[in-house]
């Protein structure tokens, strides 16, 4: 076969085809094929690892009116790029709904990357707003307290006053960076 008969992607092709390939992947996380006790159980090593690797978080997590633990995210992206993950959101210790999380991106980027992050509700304000709305999407004004190369911030430090903060951590891949921003939690039903 010669080269001009090979079939060529398209632009579209390729979207299509990241999109499908993060979804793919996504279902290595669960997705699809999960049930409530793995997720708990995934929930639990997550938090187990955070508070062992980030003592700061304990005293936060302790302060938080609730945390939506995300154990596994799984992001790919070549241009177009997206992510996929499920999570609990625990008030007082006890599991009271599941979500997923989603989010999509455009612009110069190549690699894939695994990672969790926990958000933390530090006001009951902050926990409603997020509990009532049908697609909750995470915006620039979110606190870290786990910086982008994966040391811990300060408990005393003025990021720690935001309505909601967030560590993310445990990243494995070839994309840098993550954050939550951008993405759109939704409740579900595993």
């Amino acid at each position: 076969m010669s080269s001009s008969n090979s079939p060529r992607l398209s632009r579209r092709g390729f979207a299509f085809g990241m999109a499908g390939l993060t979804l793919t992947a996504a279902c290595g996380n669960g997705v699809g094929n999960t049930n409530a006790t793995k997720l708990d159980a995934r929930v639990d090593a997550t938090l187990n690892e955070m508070y062992s690797k980030y003592p700061n978080t304990v005293e936060i997590a302790n302060k938080a009116n609730g945390m939506l633990i995300m154990p596994l995210i799984t992001e790919a992206g070549f241009i177009f790029g997206g992510a996929y993950g499920q999570g609990a959101l625990r008030i007082q210790g006890a599991t009271v709904d599941y979500y997923s999380a989603v989010s999509g991106s455009a612009g110069l980027q190549i690699g894939a990357q695994q990672y969790a992050h926990v958000l933390f509700f530090m006001t009951e304000e902050a926990l409603n707003d997020f509990r009532r709305s049908s697609g909750w999407t995470a915006g620039a004004d979110i606190g870290y307290v786990v910086d982008a190369t994966g040391e811990s911030i300060s408990t005393d430090t003025n990021q720690l006053r935001k309505p909601v903060l967030a560590a993310v951590f445990g990243q494995a891949g070839l994309k840098f960076g993550a954050t939550v921003e951008g993405t759109k939690y939704t409740r579900i039903i595993p």
